[in-house]
């Protein structure tokens, strides 16, 4: 079982890499995130490599980061989801973002991903929920989403919503306020945030 490939990179794709490693050129697939973490063709590269063994074909999943390959086995473990829709889903949404949705029970911020409907959107959420909490600490960015979900930031959130702002535009113009403003009050991380939104 291959975990780990260390090479050259022959060409590269939003959907794979082509690795050399040791004269030997491997496809491997990825997400778009690793694929914008990419060296130019030619670099050195190593990547996490998950080995999933079908039937007639053996296919590998390559991540630039062990978060991510974590994030990917959780995936892969909810019913009815293989490697590529995995992939597909950490293409459109960010680790962050997917932590925050799964918690929020957002259905509909799952249900926009390509290839992911209401229903399995659902089973994320009753799956994941637990799961994806006891790896949130590792996730890149996941304290600026939890700010801006919590205490100061979600009371501000909550009064934007009341507003009539839709609640991620909400959260992300309360993070970007408390950003430039990170001891401010309620109140005035209310005001940065409706000018961030033109309000």
């Amino acid at each position: 079982m291959i975990a780990w490939l260390s090479g050259k990179v022959v060409s590269k794709k939003p959907s794979h890499v082509i690795l050399d490693t040791g004269g030997v050129g491997y496809l491997v697939f990825i997400s778009l995130p690793t694929y914008y973490s990419l060296p130019d063709t030619g670099a050195d590269l190593s990547l996490h490599i998950h080995t999933y063994v079908k039937e007639d074909a053996i296919q590998l999943f390559g991540f630039s980061s062990l978060v991510e390959q974590e994030i990917f086995d959780l995936l892969i473990g909810v019913n009815k989801i293989g490697p590529k829709l995995a992939i597909t889903i950490l293409s459109g949404i960010s680790a962050a973002e997917l932590v925050e949705a799964v918690r929020d029970k957002d259905t509909a911020r799952l249900s926009a991903i390509p290839g992911v409907g209401k229903k399995t959107s659902e089973r994320l959420i009753l799956e994941l929920c637990d799961k994806l909490q006891e790896i949130a600490g590792e996730i890149g960015g996941y304290g600026e989403v939890e700010s801006a979900t919590t205490g100061v930031g979600g009371d501000a959130v909550d009064a934007l919503v009341t507003l009539g702002y839709k609640k991620p535009e909400a959260r992300k113009a309360v993070k970007a306020g408390m950003a430039q403003s990170p001891d401010a009050a309620l109140e005035e991380i209310i005001r940065l945030a409706l000018n961030m939104l033109g309000g």
